[in-house]
C-alpha cells in the first residue's frame, strides 16, 4: 500500500478533516482493506462527531463492524493500520494530494452536467445552474486555498509581526530577545527537575493575563493543580504562601483584579489531546501552556521520539489555528549542573521536538556552592 495513501486516511482521522476533504477522497473498489478501513473512519465519525479519533479506536471499529472477516484478511487490514502509525508525510503534502482530489472531483461534476445539457438529457435552462456550480466550486477552492497564502504588504506585514499586539513577558529581557508572544508562536522551557520551570511560568502567565484580553489555558498534568493555584497568587501579587491566608477576601479580589480572571488552571493527571480541543474551542484562548507538553495522551508511533514529534507538530497546528502555546518538558540527564543548556539536552528527543519551536527557552543551574539560588537562560 502507498504511504500517502495511509497517511491521508491517518489524517481524516481528525474531525474537522474528515468534514472538509472526506467526500473527494476516491478508493477503488478492489483495493478491499483500504476500502474497509475508509468505512471505518467513516462509521467512526459517524458514531462520534465533533471529536477527532485514534488509530486504537479505528481498530476497534474495524472489528466491530466486520466481525465476520476472515483471520486473514482481519490480519491485513491491522497490519495497514499499524503502518499508518509510522507513516512520516507532513499534512501540508496531504493537503496538496486532497485539494487536487477535490478540484477534479468538482471538475468532473460540472464535466458531466454539460454533456447531459449537451445531449438533450437537460433543459438548455439548467446552464444557469452549471454555471452556479462553476461558481460555488471556484469559491469553494478559493475560500480553502487563499488564506494559505502569505502577503507581500508591508504595512500588513508590520501590523501583524512588529507592531501587533502580542503578550509581553515579565522579564525585559525576553521581551528584547523573543518579543512578545503572539498568535501562531510556538515555544518550549526546558530544564531538569526542581529547578523552577512552574514558577517560571506563574511569574510570566500572571504578568501575560493582566494584558491579555482572552483567557490563558494552562494545562497542569504534572503538579498538584491547586498548588499551582496558589504559586499563581504569589506571583501575581508578591506575596509568600503565608501572606496569602491574613485577609483571604482581600487577597482574592486583589488576585482577580491582577489577571483579570483570565488565567484558567485545567487540572488533570491525564489530558488527552481531544480534552484540550474542546477547550480550545470553547474558550478561544490567547495563550495556552502545557506543564508538562510531553505527557500529552492521545499520539501513535513505534518510537517514543516519533510519539513526541506528532506531540510538539500538534502544539504547532493549535498556534497557528489562533493562539500562541508554550511547551514544558525535561532536559536530560546531560544537563544536571549545567548553567547553558542547548537543544542536545533536551530529553527524549533528536530533532522532533526542537524542529517544530519557533523558539526553546533552557533553563540552567549551576551545582556550585553558593549559586543555589542562580538560574541561567540560553535562549
Amino acid at each position: 500500500m502507498s504511504v500517502p495513501e495511509l497517511a491521508i486516511l491517518r489524517y481524516l482521522l481528525v474531525y474537522k478533516n474528515y468534514q472538509q476533504y472526506a467526500r473527494y477522497l476516491k478508493i477503488p473498489k478492489e483495493m478491499r482493506e483500504l476500502k474497509i478501513v475508509e468505512h471505518s473512519v467513516a462509521l467512526l465519525h459517524e458514531k462520534y462527531p465533533d471529536v477527532d479519533k485514534s488509530l486504537d479506536e479505528l481498530s476497534v471499529m474495524v472489528a466491530t463492524a466486520y466481525p465476520q472477516m476472515r483471520a486473514v484478511e482481519k490480519e491485513a487490514i491491522f497490519s495497514l493500520i499499524n503502518q499508518m502509525r509510522t507513516v512520516d508525510v507532513k499534512d501540508e503534502h496531504i493537503v496538496a494530494l486532497l485539494g487536487n482530489a477535490r478540484e477534479k472531483t468538482l471538475a468532473q461534476q460540472l464535466a458531466l452536467a454539460s454533456l447531459e445539457v449537451s445531449e438533450g438529457r437537460r433543459p438548455a435552462s439548467s446552464l444557469h445552474e452549471i454555471f452556479q456550480q462553476m461558481e460555488s466550486a471556484h469559491e469553494e477552492i478559493s475560500k480553502s486555498d487563499s488564506r494559505c497564502f502569505v502577503t507581500d504588504d508591508l504595512f500588513v506585514l508590520e501590523s501583524h509581526t512588529i507592531r501587533g499586539t502580542g503578550l509581553p513577558w515579565r522579564l525585559d529581557c525576553l521581551n528584547r530577545s523573543l518579543g512578545p508572544l503572539r498568535r501562531g508562536d510556538f515555544g518550549f522551557i526546558f530544564a531538569r527537575p526542581e529547578v523552577g520551570k512552574t514558577t517560571f511560568l506563574a511569574d510570566q502567565c500572571t504578568y501575560m493575563a493582566s494584558k491579555a484580553t482572552n483567557p490563558i489555558v494552562w494545562f497542569n498534568n504534572e503538579e498538584q493543580g491547586e498548588k499551582v493555584r496558589l504559586r499563581t497568587f504569589q506571583a501575581a501579587l508578591g506575596i509568600t504562601q503565608d501572606e496569602i491566608w491574613k485577609d483571604k477576601k482581600a487577597t482574592l479580589n486583589a488576585y482577580r483584579e491582577a489577571t483579570k480572571g483570565l488565567l484558567h488552571i485545567y487540572d488533570d493527571a491525564s489530558i488527552h489531546r481531544k480534552d484540550v480541543e474542546l477547550v480550545v474551542e470553547r474558550m478561544q484562548p490567547q495563550l495556552i501552556v502545557f506543564d508538562q507538553i510531553d505527557k500529552i495522551k492521545g499520539f501513535d508511533a513505534d518510537r517514543p521520539d516519533l510519539v513526541y514529534g506528532r506531540i510538539y507538530q500538534w502544539a504547532r497546528e493549535l498556534a497557528k489555528r489562533g493562539c500562541a502555546v508554550i511547551g514544558i518538558c525535561q532536559s536530560d540527564g546531560t544537563g544536571e549542573g549545567v548553567k547553558w543548556l542547548t537543544m542536545s539536552h533536551v530529553a527524549e528527543a533528536k530533532t522532533s521536538k526542537q524542529a517544530e519551536a519557533d523558539w526553546i527557552l533552557g533553563i540552567g543551574r549551576s551545582n556550585d556552592s553558593g549559586q543555589d539560588n542562580i538560574r541561567f537562560f540560553n535562549i
